[in-house]
């Protein structure tokens, strides 16, 4: 389990139950999932529960999850996905282009 703790901030996916992705940052990672599994979190994901963690990073500052979290949101869930199981390199040079050929068969 990640340490939880002020000096630690965290970028998480969630999986909902609409099978999307919703992708947040706190430095007090039990408290959010809780607030989340609760219906107390994000209006986006009160309305697609339940959620449950899909991925994890830790990072030494707030700010730079949270720059993290804006970036992820204006992805693709196919790059979402990509990232998810390959890390960084797995997206790197993705375009709009590149992500539709990817898509097709």
């Amino acid at each position: 389990m990640p340490r939880d703790t002020a000096t630690v901030a965290f970028l998480y996916l969630l999986r909902c139950a609409a099978g999307t992705y919703y992708v947040g940052s706190t430095i007090n990672l039990t408290r959010r999932l809780e607030q989340h599994r609760a219906g107390e979190g994000a209006a986006y994901t009160r309305r697609r529960l339940p959620v449950e963690l899909a991925w994890l990073g830790e990072f030494e500052r707030i700010d730079e999850a949270f720059a993290w979290e804006k970036r992820i949101q204006g992805w693709s869930r196919a790059k979402r996905e990509a990232f998810m199981s390959g890390g960084l390199e797995a997206v790197t040079g993705w375009s709009k282009r590149e992500r539709e050929r990817r898509a097709k068969p």
